[in-house]
């Protein structure tokens, strides 16, 4: 069955890309929970396309340079929100519609913001058995990239211009800052951590990678369990995911993230999604406990989206994210695939599921 795409093709407006580059760098000292020397923060949720534009700009004027990607032909991808923002922008930006596949879980403020943007939204309503919401979702990409003509993929888990979008990201920094120690990023897709240590690397040979995964993802070898939080961690394992590059990688739980981030709307102003209250919460402890060491990480987006979840008492006590201690530093462990973490937890030793290749830290 070929299906019609009924939505205008976008005719393109290049103007955009001039909203999305240097983006102010924060300096956060809320005691997230304990005091802290401080780190510095890459504030993306003040870029209009959000971090993932840059990202969805990269996939796919690589697609047209490689003529994968036809003008005006359809993009078709999955997502949990971020990147559909980004793709959205793109979209606009180089002249291409846009069919987003999200699942039922997606907060209803978010689906609304990407279809006033100009995309498409299909839902699907039950998760893979095995690949829960994140399989199903590719599952339905597949089947679109069968019905509609030219479609093009971008594929975002397994696309090296994924990370490749993230150069300017890390060229920013090195201007911005001048010197850094520790670079702390969550990991989903794995592109902007890959592409930012890279171009980060360049310039400071010796600064340490530290990776945020949430609890019940596999992409550092621990076993696939539901998640609450989102844009964070993977039940596939992203192929865009340099191992080689960390040298530890922390598990936050979504109780830390949410104390995190309300933490800082309520005394820094600056706040976000799970990945800001996930990469926060870590690199407040690395300046802690590195005496002296410059740390930097970068805010994917801000609160708006999350109203509903992480700012919503309802929401929170339902699944117990407020109102109960949480960790003030991680649990150690020797090997995550010998120990299953359900809060937060840091291992030095780096795993790659799929090669099963130990990167010693």
């Amino acid at each position: 069955m070929t299906v019609r795409i009924e939505e205008r093709v976008p005719t393109g407006n290049p103007d955009l890309l001039a909203l999305l580059p240097d983006t102010p760098l924060a300096r956060i000292t809320t005691p997230l929970p304990q005091p802290h020397p401080g780190f510095w923060a890459k504030l993306e949720c003040v870029s209009v396309g959000g971090m993932k534009a840059r990202a969805a700009l990269s996939m796919l004027a690589g697609a047209r340079d490689r003529a994968e990607l036809r003008p005006g032909a359809p993009v078709v991808e999955s997502t949990s929100g971020t990147l559909g923002l980004g793709l959205a922008f793109a979209g606009q930006a180089l002249g291409h519609p846009v069919v987003l596949v999200v699942d039922r879980e997606l907060e209803a403020g978010m689906r609304a913001l990407l279809r006033a943007h100009g995309a498409r939204i299909e839902v699907v309503d039950r998760p893979h058995p095995v690949g829960g919401w994140q399989q199903a979702r590719l599952d339905r990409v597949r089947e679109l990239c069968r019905e509609l003509p030219g479609a093009y993929w971008p594929d975002q888990y397994n696309n090296p211009d994924n990370p490749a979008g993230y150069a300017a990201l890390g060229e920013e920094i090195v201007h911005q800052l001048g010197a850094a120690d520790v670079l702390v990023c969550s990991v989903g897709s794995g592109g902007h951590s890959a592409g930012t240590i890279r171009a980060l690397r360049r310039h400071w040979p010796s600064i340490r990678l530290v990776g945020v995964d949430t609890v019940g993802s596999t992409i550092f070898g621990q076993p696939a369990r539901p998640r609450v939080m989102r844009g964070l961690g993977s039940s596939i394992h992203p192929r865009n995911v340099d191992y080689a590059q960390f040298d530890e990688v922390h598990w936050v739980g979504p109780a830390e993230a949410v104390q995190a981030c309300r933490t800082l709307a309520e005394h820094s102003f600056v706040s976000g999604g799970w990945s800001t209250g996930a990469v926060a919460l870590v690199s407040a402890w690395v300046a802690r406990v590195e005496a002296g060491a410059r740390v930097v990480t970068v805010f994917p987006d801000g609160p708006h989206r999350y109203l509903h979840t992480i700012f919503d008492d309802d929401f929170c006590r339902a699944r117990g994210l407020i109102d109960t201690p949480v960790a003030t530093r991680p649990v150690e462990i020797a090997h995550p695939g010998l120990d299953e973490v359900d809060g937060w937890a840091r291992c030095r030793a780096v795993l790659d599921p799929l090669s099963l290749v130990e990167v010693p830290a």
